[in-house]
């Protein structure tokens, strides 16, 4: 969303930058999949360099919006991804909850996540059409965006506080998972990464393609806080694509370097909802703006400084709320 421009931003998105992007994804998706077509415990050295590859592109790509469209279209691009990485790393936390509630073993855990992804890189193009498709029938579009964000945000700090985002949930009580049991039967055990077997003369589904269908019906409800969010970064659908992309493509290697390191991000979500709520009253302020032009804007620029302190703020916090937190359990261990 370009904000006081003396002249409109030339969008980026023409119809043969959306066919390479796309081809480029569908590569890119293609390697993932050949990389965990045997199953394998993923070693962290691994995992970080897939990490510092899928980081240095969007990067790159940041600097070709920087030299092709100029300062503001790189900056909006640059802050969206920033927005999505931190909403991304929410998603991977709530993935790592459900491959320890369905017991996925260690080898085939990458696969699961590379599903994720899949999903919700549709799901995610489904709502960036919606998205454009409303912001193109009228501006009170951004007034919905920042009131979906209000409540996303509101909904994320109560969980936070009563610390329920951090419980083991009950997958058995999952809608989708109680539906797709009733539909077929489910093998007792993992057959590596299928998805179905035939057993006892009729087709029956793995535990894989039930926790699959679960991180599916996780990813329609990120989705619904992503793209607004983005939305209320820029307004340019293919920069909305794009930012969304980048931050899920690198999930699978981030969730094997921060496996360990998410349980102690203890205040991700009040930032997270802190995050969401400055984007809704981002994207409301722009909408009374174009109704009462005295009405101020909030420029991209302190978006994105806002972003990164807020995690930085709630980086520290969690790191310091876990030495305390260890503090205590040592000087009760020792008590007589």
């Amino acid at each position: 969303m370009p904000v006081h421009a003396a002249a409109p931003v030339e969008p980026v998105g023409s119809p043969g930058l959306w066919a390479v992007s796309i081809a480029v994804l569908v590569a890119l998706l293609v390697a993932d999949f050949v990389v965990t077509r045997r199953p394998h415990e993923v070693e962290l050295r691994e995992a970080v360099g897939w990490s510092v590859f899928y980081l240095a592109l969007p990067v790159g790509f940041g600097v070709w919006l920087w030299t092709a469209f100029g300062t503001d279209r790189a900056l909006e691009f640059m802050t969206g991804f920033v927005v999505e990485k931190s909403l991304s790393v929410d998603n991977l936390f709530v993935f790592m909850l459900l491959l320890a509630a369905f017991a996925v073993p260690t080898e085939v855990r990458q696969r699961v996540l590379l599903y994720g992804i899949v999903g919700a890189l549709v799901l995610r193009g489904v709502f960036i059409a919606a998205g454009a498709a409303m912001l193109s029938a009228g501006t009170w579009a951004f007034l919905v965006f920042g009131l979906v964000l209000f409540a996303s945000a509101v909904k994320i700090l109560r969980e936070a506080v009563r610390g329920s985002a951090s419980e083991e949930r009950d997958t058995s009580r999952m809608r989708s998972v109680r539906l797709l049991r009733r539909l077929m039967p489910v093998t007792d055990d993992y057959r590596g990464t299928r998805l179905t077997v035939r057993e006892h003369g009729r087709r029956a589904l793995t535990p894989l393609a039930v926790v699959v269908v679960a991180v599916f019906a996780t990813d329609v409800v990120f989705a619904v806080d992503s793209v607004p969010a983005v939305y209320g970064i820029t307004d340019d659908p293919y920069l909305v694509f794009a930012t969304n992309a980048f931050a899920l493509l690198g999930l699978r290697a981030l969730y094997f370097v921060l496996h360990s390191a998410l349980a102690k991000l203890v205040h991700l979500n009040h930032g997270l909802a802190i995050i969401l709520g400055f984007i809704g009253a981002k994207l409301v302020l722009h909408w009374a703006h174009g109704i009462w032009p005295a009405v101020p804007e909030i420029p991209t620029p302190l978006s994105l400084g806002v972003i990164i302190a807020v995690l930085a703020a709630v980086t520290v916090t969690s790191l310091r709320a876990v030495r305390l937190r260890e503090r205590r359990a040592g000087r009760a261990d020792q008590r007589p």
